[in-house]
């Protein structure tokens, strides 16, 4: 089993803020690991695929499956703490919400585990939008969100809910808990 406790995943549904909080993290000089999903997409959309959230839903999961531990596996070695724009387990909640098979990924959610701590953010209307790439309603954002929560705790995940507040805030709030965790584990 992989287990490194310090790469830490930001999870939840589509356009809760998490990337916007990722930068923040970066900027602040921090590795972070951007999310796959929106690289498959981007480049089936170049390339006239139909791996797809809207198109070929199970080959799009297939991708994000495969993507997603290609680069666990490629910062393995990284000994620094790594904050992610969601984790493995997000693909078996996907699944979970597009109705497919969960048993092979949940297997491989068990073989590369992250940090027990995982911090979710909520639905939040009042900064929600779609673009070329997030087609789903706020319903379906507030469904996923219910999702990954359920599926994060079934993988055994501690959740530390992100407050709904400023991007520099939220960060803030995520280093005070990284450096908790930190100080707790040593």
């Amino acid at each position: 089993m992989n287990d490194n406790n310090n790469f830490y995943v930001l999870t939840g549904g589509p356009g809760v803020g998490k990337t916007s909080v990722l930068n923040g993290l970066r900027r602040r000089g921090f590795l972070c690991i951007d999310e796959v999903a929106r690289e498959i997409i981007r480049s089936e959309m170049e390339r006239g695929g139909d791996a797809l959230p809207w198109g070929n839903i199970p080959d799009y999961t297939r991708k994000m499956l495969h993507a997603s531990v290609a680069v666990y596996i490629n910062c393995k070695n990284i000994e620094e703490i790594c904050f992610f724009d969601r984790g493995i387990p997000d693909t078996l909640a996907y699944a979970r919400l597009t109705g497919q098979e969960e048993q092979e990924i949940r297997k491989i959610t068990t073989e590369y585990k992250y940090n027990p701590a995982v911090f979710l953010f909520p639905p939040w209307q009042e900064i929600y939008q779609t673009d070329a790439e997030r087609k789903q309603d706020f319903a379906e954002a507030v469904r996923t969100y219910e999702i990954m929560k359920d599926v994060y705790r079934e993988c055994g995940y501690t959740i530390v809910e992100v407050p709904r507040m400023p991007v520099e805030e939220r960060c803030d709030f995520i280093l005070e808990h990284t450096c908790a965790w930190l100080k707790s584990y040593l």
